[in-house]
């Protein structure tokens, strides 16, 4: 079946608007960050995934500072309350790179999200957990049955053959929730393509995934 380009790039979605638009509508600029200096990529590759050239691998108590502006990204990124969610505790700890931007965010069940160079965030499995009990409605999760659960939770990506339901809102690199159809957390990663194409394709991949619950998370 062919499909035109513009139905696989779905850029926008009613009735939920994005949380970029709320984001723009009411702060009147494209991203939290812009009124920022932002952070040497350079700089963040060399400090690495799992720590900061500026402090303790594991991270320090979530500043304030931190806390608020974080809160601002994820609520861009997938509309409130996703900030609130994933940020919420005295238990949170974050890294910095030796610019001093915030890199990974850890709660105690493990990493919440990686702040990326593009100014968005990557998911971790325990932020994926957080976010599945305050997103509604649906809200950036793909679907998938019990012949793609054992491959998905191994960590293995997610194939538009298997996907039984998805947000129509999703597009091309959003970070998303994999879930079975009863409702369990299978994995987080990136869609590939917008969640109408997961839909009408019956090859190639959905998600790219990134972690995968194997059952002990």
């Amino acid at each position: 079946m062919m499909i035109d380009t513009g139905e696989i790039v779905a850029w926008y979605h009613e009735p939920r608007r994005r949380g970029e638009d709320r984001y723009k509508a009411s702060h009147g600029q494209e991203h939290p960050m812009d009124d920022s200096d932002g952070a040497d990529s350079a700089t963040e590759e060399r400090a690495g995934s799992g720590g900061s050239a500026a402090g303790p691998a594991d991270g320090t108590a979530m500043s304030g500072r931190d806390r608020r502006m974080l809160t601002r990204v994820a609520d861009y990124q997938w509309g409130p309350p996703a900030g609130e969610a994933l940020f919420a505790g005295e238990d949170v700890t974050v890294t910095h790179t030796s610019s001093g931007r915030p890199r990974q965010v850890r709660g105690p069940a493990g990493r919440l999200v990686t702040y990326a160079t593009d100014g968005r965030f990557t998911l971790g499995l325990a932020g994926g957990h957080r976010l599945q009990g305050e997103l509604s409605d649906g809200a950036y999760r793909v679907v998938v049955g019990s012949e793609s659960e054992p491959y998905v939770r191994d960590g293995r990506n997610t194939f538009a053959k298997f996907v039984s339901a998805a947000d129509s809102a999703i597009r091309p690199g959003d970070e998303v929730l994999v879930t079975h159809e009863r409702g369990d957390l299978l994995a987080v990663g990136r869609a590939e393509v917008s969640g109408e194409a997961m839909l009408e394709f019956e090859t190639g991949m959905a998600v790219f995934v990134r972690e995968g619950n194997d059952g002990d998370n």
